[in-house]
């Protein structure tokens, strides 16, 4: 029998945490007990700080990490998606197979037990299926012409096969309404929908919203200088447009497991759409993605106000400076006091694990459970995350 304490406990189910707690596990890392501690002075490996589950990272590009301090922040997403064209095969794939392994070694070591990951190639499977972090990987499609379906299709049910190859869990995903002719969001979707899970880029920005709703904008005067085809004008948030799509090929209720990712624009007229024909829907925050491309952050008050599951992403090093899930956490404790550190610490553990349905083993400190534990040191003595808080895995 192991058991560690420290100052605090936070775990993953309560906004409370356990003051000056112990954690008790076995050799292979099941929680066996968790409770305050009777004296913390006569605990042999008492620590300072705070003990969570190990993390899930719920939105990650692994495979972009060779891009990290390539690109200009600020520069909204037509000015993104430009750089992303230009940098992102401008080395070579041994280079980006190295990277990608470099951050997954710092993830696991950070504690981050599991991953809902994007790729839109297979630099990253070998890796993925060696690691004892858990993923889940989304096979992202991209095309804005019609005629591109099929092939696009076809080319990432290939992509599948060897994902599978290679024993992960992956399955295709469309992207976002703006980089897909509405025949591939429909197709990618039934894809993902076949294997139970969706994973989708959802109202970042103000130029997504205004491409859908008005046809106006940054995004749509740069896909148009382009000569690429874009969404049709539905004067609609983009949200609605998307489960429109959806409905194509499933009948609602739809059950499968979706995953919108980012949300900065998201409104209540929209989240009350996609919550009346999605029955198992959770809303992933990058935070400092969004203030990386856009200076924005997602409405966290209205989606509490909700009672939406949210969970917490690093997005990739081309929109972050690190993939850090403390930092993340940082960033919403400082934008949004309101909440509760232990909230936003459920959002990062026990929210995400439940979206992968890992939520048995993994996500929580509850006995019976193997979740990883990590230790997030340097925070304030009520609990709170410092700007110098950092994590590191117990088990």
């Amino acid at each position: 029998m192991n058991r560690i304490a420290a100052e605090y406990i936070y775990t993953g189910l309560s906004a409370e945490p356990v003051r000056n707690g112990y954690v008790e596990y076995s050799d292979d890392g099941t929680i066996v007990s968790v409770g305050e501690c009777a004296d913390t002075a006569s605990e042999p490996d008492f620590r300072h700080g705070a003990l969570v589950p190990g993390f899930v990272n719920s939105h990650c590009h692994l495979e972009l990490s060779h891009l990290k301090g390539k690109f200009v922040k600020g520069s909204g997403m037509s000015g993104f998606i430009n750089q992303i064209n230009e940098l992102r095969d401008f080395t070579s794939v041994e280079n980006k197979k190295a990277e990608a392994a470099k951050w997954m070694e710092i993830l696991w070591k950070q504690g981050v037990s599991a991953m809902a990951d994007i790729s839109n190639c297979d630099d990253t499977f070998r890796l993925k299926s060696e690691s004892p972090l858990y993923t889940r990987t989304f096979l992202e499609v991209f095309g804005t012409e019609p005629q591109d379906c099929a092939s696009v299709i076809d080319g990432v049910r290939k992509l599948a096969s060897e994902a599978m190859e290679y024993g992960l869990d992956a399955a295709p995903t469309p992207h976002a309404c703006y980089t897909m002719s509405p025949q591939l969001v429909t197709a990618a979707s039934a894809e993902g929908l076949a294997a139970g899970y969706l994973s989708y880029h959802s109202e970042e920005s103000r130029e997504e919203e205004d491409l859908l709703i008005s046809g106006t904008g940054a995004l749509a005067d740069n896909y148009r200088g382009r000569h690429l085809s874009t969404p049709p004008v539905t004067g609609k948030p983009s949200l609605m447009y998307f489960v429109d799509r959806l409905l194509e090929v499933h009948e609602p209720p739809v059950s499968e497991h979706i995953l919108l990712v980012h949300n900065v624009c998201l409104t209540q007229e929209a989240l009350d759409y996609a919550q009346k024909y999605l029955k198992n829907v959770w809303w992933a925050v990058c935070p400092l993605s969004n203030i990386f491309i856009h200076n924005a952050l997602p409405p966290i008050p209205l989606m509490r106000e909700n009672g939406l599951r949210i969970t917490v992403g690093t997005d990739s090093l081309s929109s972050n400076d690190t993939l850090d899930m403390v930092k993340e956490m940082y960033c919403l404790q400082e934008a949004f006091p309101e909440v509760p550190v232990g909230e936003i610490v459920s959002w990062a553990t026990s929210n995400g694990a439940g979206f992968l349905s890992k939520d048995d083993m993994l996500g929580s400190l509850v006995p019976g459970k193997r979740p990883g534990i990590a230790l997030i040191r340097d925070i304030a003595e009520d609990g709170r995350l410092t700007s110098s808080s950092v994590s590191e895995r117990i088990i």
